[in-house]
This record gives C-alpha cells, structure tokens and sequence, in this order.
C-alpha cells in the first residue's frame, strides 16, 4: 500500500522551502503527497507548480502576541481551520504530517492530532515561534535548525538536524551570473540581498554607499518588489526586485553576501560557504528571531553582524571592507558544515512514523 503525507507550513517562503525539497523526494520513493495551506498564502502559489501534488485550502488566522480585537475574529478562523482539517484528515487519511511552520500549521496540526495521526514539526528560527509553541503539544517530534534550539526546549520530542537547503542553489555557474549583471573578474562581488520585509532600509544606506564601494567591488542589488531605483544608472551596480532561477547563479558568482537574518537565507549562504554581513531585523519589526540568528552564527564563525540600530554610510562601508579582508577565515569556518545531513535526517524521521 502507498505511504501518504500531507505537508504543511506558509505563510512565508521560508516556512515552505523545506517543503518544497522534501516533496520531490518522497515521490520519488513512492509516496502520495497532499499539501494543507490557506487560500491565498504563499504557499499556494508556491505549491501550484507542483504537478503530482494536491492542494486543498482551510480556514486560518494570524496569531498575535499582543493584544487585539483581530485576535478574537481569527480564533474562530483557526476553529474553523481545525474543523476543515479534521475532515480532510480523515478523508485523505495520511500516515504522517509535516509542517514547515507558521500560523497556517495550527489547524492543521490539530485536525490531525485528533485523528491520531503522528506529525512532526520544524522550527527554523533559534528560538519557537508561536505556531510552534501551541503545536508542541500535539507533535511526536520537532526538528530544530540550531543546535541551541533543542536545548531550549528540553524534550525528547526535539531533535537537532540542521538546515534543508535547496540543491538546486549548488548548480549555479559564477559565468553565468557574470554574464547577467555584465561583470567580469577584475573586482570581487558584493551581493546584497535586502529582502522583502525591512528592504528599505538597506537600500537606503546602500545608495549611499555606491560611489566609495564600486572602486572595488561589482555589487549586485536585490532590492524587493517595487523597490528598484531606476534613476541610478553606475557601471557595476545591478539592481533586481527579485530573482527565482538566476539565484543560483549569482549566489555562485558573489564573493560575500550582505543580508537579513532569515533562517533560509543565512543557511543557503553557509551551504555555499558565502561569507556574510548580517543586519537582523530589530526587535521593533519582528519577535527578535533574526538577532538570535545573527549572533548564532557570528558565535560559530559564520558571519559579521551590523545591528539595524548602527547600521548608517560609514558602519556599513566599515563592515563591507573588514568582511572582506577576513573573508577567508569565514570560508574555512564554513567548510567543516554538513549541509546535507538535515533532509536526510527529516526523510528518515518521516520513514520511521509510518515504521
């Protein structure tokens, strides 16, 4: 008999990436796979494109940490949600859950802990989310990104297996990304990738920084969607909203990388042994993950931080310049990382809830 799964998790990509690896591989072993997300999240969009995998939508709601009246509207979401899921639990009929994170995995979490199916969860983040708190309970394991992680929580349920990290990032050809931006080889390559929550900020300071910087350094720019400046129009400046398959290539092409402190994006970096220069998210703009983040990876030997509070022309040239001098201790730091332990870990935890 076939081995079925429904996956989980949206509301960003991030909470969907790992999905999106693990997916392809388990249809490839033979088993079906449903996917559990909200009607108009991220993760729609993102699954679509998959063409042996079905989708089916449940009612969700955003969880808040503070007080407000659009807590109380959402929780009869999330109820409702958790009612949708029950029934397509029973109906699909899974061996085993998986969800990536995020608030969409609540419902879904407790349609099927009521159908005793066994689910695992992941955090990306050092510390839990919210999501993951509430769905705790329910869950026969969690998957923690960082080691410090598992130590926070204390349970048996918890197991450290590192970053899943898409393989297609490790394709990228450094000649094609040359070709894209029309580089050459004579100066290193700045890739900054401002993302999309808290881009403008470090667009801002980087505008700033462009005539110092390209004296020595060709810099590609991803700049987020509607954030791209077309009156600025320098020799070996590139500017992106966005990019899908050419990341790859550009990632092979950087020499260091400036970014937020997102999980997926600081551990495809580490995969691709990319030195970095982090800017967390301030508290103020989010639940204070992306410092934690930050300073896990600046303690391994992985990266720089600039904090968003001291990040103005002159820090930012500073810390440019002295991550590039020191850009070799980064890359031997980041050498000794096994990257692909983590989805061989999860396929194995997935194949031992249906043992």
């Amino acid at each position: 008999m076939d081995k079925r799964i429904v996956f989980t998790g949206g509301g960003s990509a991030g909470h969907v990436m790992a999905n999106l690896v693990l997916i392809p591989k388990l249809i490839q072993q033979g088993w079906q796979v449903q996917y559990i997300g909200s009607s108009h999240g991220i993760e729609k969009q993102l699954i679509s494109g998959l063409d042996d995998v079905a989708y089916y939508s449940v009612s969700t709601g955003k969880l808040r940490r503070y007080f407000d009246w659009d807590n109380v509207k959402d929780l009869f979401k999330v109820v409702k949600g958790i009612a949708q899921s029950y029934k397509l639990m029973r109906k699909l009929k899974p061996d085993v859950v998986f969800s990536g994170g995020g608030f969409v995995e609540v419902p879904v979490v407790i349609g099927a802990a009521l159908n005793r199916i066994p689910i695992i969860i992941r955090e990306t983040d050092v510390t839990l989310g919210l999501a993951n708190k509430l769905s705790l309970p329910f869950a026969k394991k969690i998957c923690t990104t960082f080691p410090e992680t598992e130590k926070e929580i204390g349970s048996k349920k918890s197991i450290y297996i590192g970053s899943i990290v898409r393989e297609s990032l490790k394709d990228g050809d450094p000649a094609r990304g040359l070709a894209l931006c029309q580089f050459t080889k004579e100066k290193p390559v700045l890739l900054i990738m401002g993302g999309s929550q808290g881009a403008e900020r470090i667009n801002e300071i980087v505008r700033t920084c462009l005539n110092k910087l390209l004296k020595d350094f060709f810099i590609v720019h991803i700049c987020g969607k509607g954030k791209v400046d077309s009156s600025i129009q320098l020799k070996g400046y590139q500017q992106f909203e966005y990019v899908n398959e050419e990341l790859a290539d550009l990632m092979a092409m950087a020499d260091m990388v400036v970014s937020r402190a997102g999980s997926n994006s600081i551990f495809e970096c580490l995969a691709l042994q990319k030195p970095m220069l982090l800017i967390p998210l301030s508290n103020g703009a989010s639940r204070g993950d992306q410092i934690l983040n930050a300073q896990s990876f600046m303690n391994s030997g992985y990266a720089e931080i600039l904090f968003q509070e001291d990040l103005n022309r002159d820090t930012f040239i500073n810390a440019a310049y002295h991550l590039f001098k020191y850009r070799e201790k980064y890359i031997n730091n980041m050498a000794s990382y096994e990257d692909e332990k983590g989805t061989q870990m999860a396929m194995n935890l997935i194949e031992e809830m249906v043992i």
